[in-house]
């Protein structure tokens, strides 16, 4: 074994297990997960993603080296969670429309031509999974809005699925806040340790 095969000690205590959940809340302070906050069940596991996008300002000069730090600038990021849900709840099926009203007395998910910015952005979604030594990882997406609408495929003597994605947005009134935020808590953070 070489010198550079090692790897640290503490690997597979911080490695990440299952599928985890998504969730309507969560406190990382107090990590009980409540039923009433599940979002769905999900099959495929969750596809979390948080992306750079930057503009290099010398691209276009003359002699300027490409991906010259000084003259990097970062314009935003994408933030989401994607997952297949197996809930057809009036809820999920409005959580994947994104702009949609419920009428509870009938039933009725109605599409909306309009973005209601204080009814169609959930404030937040969390991922939370667990952790090989007893620990958690969360992930909170804050502003989510379904960005891929809504699909529900079914097969033969098979449990229906809906696809599910979740963009992060930014707000006007925060707009430095990244729409996306990560713990990763030990298992003593929330009692499970010693």
């Amino acid at each position: 074994m070489g010198i550079a095969t090692v790897i640290p000690q503490d690997t597979f205590e911080s490695l990440q297990l299952d599928a985890g959940v998504l969730l309507t809340s969560f406190d990382p302070e107090n990590p009980a997960i409540a039923d009433e906050a599940i979002v769905c069940a999900t099959t495929g596991g969750v596809t979390v993603a948080l992306s750079p996008s930057y503009s290099d300002f010398g691209e276009d000069i003359d002699n300027v080296p490409a991906n010259m730090m000084e003259l990097k600038h970062l314009d935003g990021w994408t933030a989401s969670i994607s997952t297949t849900s197996l809930a057809t709840s009036l809820s999920a099926i409005r959580l994947a429309l994104g702009a949609a009203d419920i009428t509870a007395a009938s039933s009725k998910i109605t599409p909306r031509r309009n973005l209601d910015v204080s009814k169609d952005f959930e404030a937040s979604i969390w991922w939370v999974g667990d952790r090989a030594d007893g620990g958690l990882v969360a992930i909170q997406l804050l502003n989510a809005l379904s960005t891929d609408g809504f699909s529900l495929k079914t097969s033969k003597n098979g449990k229906g699925q809906i696809s599910l994605t979740l963009t992060g947005h930014v707000s006007i009134n925060a707009q430095n806040v990244v729409p996306m935020v990560f713990y990763s808590l030990d298992p003593k953070d929330h009692g499970n340790g010693e």
